[in-house]
Formats: C-alpha cells, sequence, structure tokens
C-alpha cells in the first residue's frame, strides 16, 4: 500500500513538472514567434532606409531632367529625353515615390520649408509657389518642398 501511495506521488510530482515544461515551452515558442515578427519588421525597416537613401540621391537627377527638358523645345533629342525622364519617374513611383502637391493649399511645416512671403489677397499661409520640389516615400517626407507663402495684406496702408 505504501509503494501504492509513493507511486502516486511521484507520478503526480512528475505529471506536474510536465506541465510546468509544456508551459516554459510554450512561453518559449511564443518568444520565439515574437523575435522572429521583431526581425522581419527590422530587415523590411532596414531595406526602406537604404531605397530611401537611394532615392534621395536619385532625386537630384530627377531635378535635373526637369531643369532639362524646357531647354530642349527646339532640340529632336527632346522625346529621347522625356522618355527617359518619365521611366524615371515611374520606377521611383514604384518604389512608393511620390511628390507633393502643394500649391493652393496650406503651409503645413511636416512636409513644406518656406523660403519667402509674399503679400498678396489670399489667407496667409497659403502656398503660392512651389520653388522646389518636394518628395513622399511611403507617406514618410523625405524632402520638403521649397514654397512661398502668402502674407495677407492688411486694408489700412494699401500694403
Amino acid at each position: 500500500m505504501e509503494t501504492v501511495e509513493q507511486l502516486k506521488k511521484e507520478r503526480e510530482e512528475q505529471t506536474r513538472q510536465a506541465e510546468e515544461r509544456l508551459n516554459q515551452l510554450k512561453y518559449l515558442q511564443a518568444d520565439f514567434d515574437n523575435f522572429r515578427r521583431w526581425q522581419a519588421k527590422e530587415k523590411e525597416e532596414i531595406t526602406s532606409r537604404a531605397n530611401e537613401r537611394l532615392i534621395n540621391d536619385l532625386l537630384v537627377v530627377l531635378d535635373d531632367f526637369e531643369r532639362a527638358l524646357p531647354s530642349l523645345e527646339q532640340e529632336k533629342n527632346k522625346e529621347g529625353m522625356q522618355m527617359v525622364y518619365k521611366n524615371l519617374v515611374k520606377i521611383l513611383s514604384e518604389y512608393g515615390l511620390e511628390p507633393i502637391d502643394c500649391v493652393g493649399k496650406k503651409f503645413d511645416p511636416n512636409c513644406h520649408e518656406a523660403l519667402c512671403r509674399e503679400r498678396c489677397g489670399k489667407e496667409t499661409g497659403t502656398v503660392l509657389e512651389d520653388l522646389g520640389k518636394g518628395y513622399r516615400l511611403k507617406s514618410r517626407v523625405i524632402r520638403p518642398s521649397k514654397v512661398k507663402i502668402a502674407e495677407q495684406v492688411t486694408g489700412e496702408n494699401g500694403d
């Protein structure tokens, strides 16, 4: 009888230890799954940052194209340059690049950089002119638009 009681106690102890180890294993598995998700997210972030740096460097080329195209009005190379420009814009947009549309909108310091003000009849803080195109990469501003903003004229002096 004594051995039966002892065996039951040993079995209960072993069952408790098995359940404890099973719980530890479940926690370890959950920690590993969380680590794997974190690592995948970290890898995606690193890739995104690398793409952002590359695209930022390519924006200089894009700006050069935009400045060069108007001067090619009489040249036969204009069509070829326009094709290259369109292809570059298409590729960059496939990576998530989009220009910031700002003319006529309210000044936003998160995506605009005010270079100058002009007195006019429009509401103060309205963007009048885009002096340097800004861009977003997957909804993140990587280069703010350089803009001219409105400063409302007061009616007293006619300024």
